[in-house]
């Protein structure tokens, strides 16, 4: 809900035009009603215009108003009309109420103003909270308007002027000389010393061009109307030209509020859309703090925070939507509140994109979870029972006494029961090692191995297999771990035994290559295509059922380099077949004793 916002006075450039129409529409009528509208009549009249234009305008505008309202009061109450008679029982009687309605008009307008967002909380039962309230930028501030004030003194030296060549003017080209003086000042000095000019103007025509001279009398009806239209059109013009020039500072504003905006989307674009980085965004540029607020329980939480405020700053509350809002303070330069919203919709948009990557990051690792565990059960259905079964298969036999089994049949059935075991050893432990690598507690141990002290391990975990070792002389050691290197070797030696063909063992191929150490494990069967290369690295990917096993020999054995800092990358063997090519960092010691192996 946004927070109800003071009203604005009416600009003195907007109320002090309309009340000097007003007002020469009232005396005017008077003229025209011959003495029936009466001197009590008028002074209601403007009485309401001064009043109600007090009430409306900017405080500074009704000390103007209850000029020019005493000015047709005094000039239109009874005829001659249109004669300026400053003394006497009538000017007295409508000073004292010029002033009155004046200053009562302005002090009621300040202090609805003031209560007005206090009634409406009150009414509405929500809480206060300081906010800007847009509306027109100054058009000139500090060395312009003080240059302004500076041309209105000068105003005297146009008026010797004038007298000096009055032979050769009339009153209207005075009051055109005058008008383009008030004109210039307001081009320099804004709106405020346009008005004092003019002002200041009207009171040397009277004083110097208007008899009889040198006295605030004006004995001719048609003076009158002059002076009061030379304020009138002058004070519009004013108006006119500090409008032209505050639409000129809100249209330079707005290009500047739309490049900030502009900057802020193409941070958000380009990837920086966290609640924080929006907040830096803003703070880098405005300085001052911003929070970015949520409520929850009932309570107010920091959900993003960036910059800091001077001591005492008041802060600013942008409401988001309910339950969230920003709130900044002590900025070093102004923000506009539209600006401000800006900010408040994309901190609040960044914060909805942040949770959803979240949430969406939480379902998928939820999905991927789902996906193991039917994996696993689909695979553990099937290569669990298998050596399970033969085991039980083996020992039912082996238990009965009504049979008389050979030494031959007790062998077999004992190998048997072996094979299974060591195929459930072996599911177990890619099982536990999978496990290892998905929750990140794998910490291995590097120190520098020879590969041929690893190797023979490995096969010897195998059994009686026949893998052929071609390990040069002279080959640096590697910065490894040894256990989980052995589970590396041995998981793709088993791999590459599984697919070669009788009578074609698979083979071990070390080399040196810059500052690491190549294994290279080689068979000779079917090979795998090349889009299915990188498929056959994930957990439980056994490329279409082929083989036994879970599918999770080579996801360890990449799972195990990695923490290593090694890689393994499958290749084509040329001549048909796949070789396994694993890469480990050399270590800085010494290269081993030279020594050769080949079985």
């Amino acid at each position: 809900m946004d927070h109800p916002r003071t009203r604005r006075p009416v600009p003195a450039f907007v109320a002090l035009p309309g009340g000097f129409g007003a007002l020469l529409v009232v005396g005017a009528a008077a003229a025209l009603a011959g003495g029936r509208f009466g001197a009590t009549g008028v002074l209601l009249c403007v009485a309401v215009i001064v009043a109600a234009g007090s009430l409306a305008a900017e405080p500074l505008a009704a000390p103007v108003l209850g000029l020019i309202g005493w000015l047709t009061v005094i000039g239109f109450s009874r005829p001659p009309y249109a004669q300026l008679r400053p003394a006497g029982p009538v000017a007295a009687r409508a000073a004292v109420v010029m002033a009155a309605c004046a200053v009562l008009g302005a002090g009621a307008g300040l202090l609805m103003r003031r209560l007005e967002p206090s009634f409406r909380l009150w009414i509405v039962g929500v809480r206060r909270a300081d906010r800007a309230v847009p509306g027109f930028p100054a058009a000139v501030r500090g060395r312009r308007r003080a240059a302004g004030v500076l041309l209105v003194a000068g105003l005297p030296l146009l008026t010797w002027v004038l007298v000096v060549g009055e032979r050769h003017l009339d009153l209207t080209d005075d009051l055109l000389f005058y008008l383009l003086a008030v004109v210039l000042i307001a081009v320099v000095g804004g709106f405020w010393p346009a008005v004092l000019a003019a002002v200041t103007a009207s009171l040397l025509v009277n004083w110097y061009f208007t008899t009889p001279r040198h006295t605030l009398t004006i004995d001719q009806p048609r003076n009158l109307l002059a002076l009061l239209l030379f304020v009138t059109v002058a004070v519009t013009v004013s108006s006119v030209v500090d409008l032209a020039a505050r639409r000129t500072v809100q249209a330079a504003r707005s290009g500047e509020d739309a490049a900030a905006l502009l900057a802020l989307a193409q941070t958000v674009l380009g990837g920086a859309d966290a609640p924080a980085a929006v907040l830096d965004h803003l703070t880098g540029n405005w300085g001052g703090s911003a929070e970015l607020l949520e409520q929850v329980s009932g309570h107010w939480v920091t959900v993003a925070r960036s910059g800091t405020a001077a001591a005492g700053a008041v802060p600013r509350w942008v409401d988001v939507r309910d339950g969230l809002a920003l709130v900044v303070a002590g900025q070093s330069r102004a923000i506009t509140p539209r600006l401000l919203d800006g900010f408040a919709a994309q901190a609040g948009a960044a914060l909805d994109r942040d949770r959803l990557r979240t949430q969406a990051a939480q379902a998928e690792a939820l999905a991927e979870g789902n996906r193991m565990r039917t994996a696993l059960l689909a695979a553990v259905s099937h290569d669990l029972r298998t050596p399970l079964a033969s085991i039980k298969a083996s020992v039912s036999t082996l238990r009965q006494t009504d049979v008389s089994w050979t030494p031959d049949d007790e062998r077999a059935l004992l190998a048997t029961i072996e094979d299974g075991a060591d195929r459930l050893d072996a599911l177990i432990g890619n099982l536990l090692d999978a496990s290892r690598l998905a929750t990140g507690s794998l910490q291995p141990f590097l120190r520098p191995v020879s590969v041929d002290e690893i190797a023979p391990v490995a096969l010897r975990g195998l059994g009686a297999v026949e893998v052929r070792l071609a390990i040069p002389d002279g080959l640096p050691l590697m910065r490894t771990d040894p256990g989980l290197l052995e589970r590396v070797l041995a998981n793709l030696f088993a791999n590459a035994l599984a697919h070669s063909p009788p009578g074609r063992a698979p083979v071990l191929r070390a080399s040196a290559a810059a500052d690491t150490v190549v294994l290279d494990i080689c068979d000779q069967g079917p090979g795998v295509p090349d889009d299915l290369k990188e498929l056959m690295f994930e957990p439980f990917e056994r490329l279409g059922d082929r083989g036994s096993g879970v599918g999770l020999g080579l996801a360890v054995a990449s799972g195990f380099l990695e923490a290593m800092g090694g890689s393994v990358a499958p290749l084509d063997t040329p001549g048909g077949g796949l070789t396994m090519r694993v890469t480990l960092p050399a270590a800085t010691a010494p290269a081993r004793p030279a020594a050769a192996a080949d079985s």
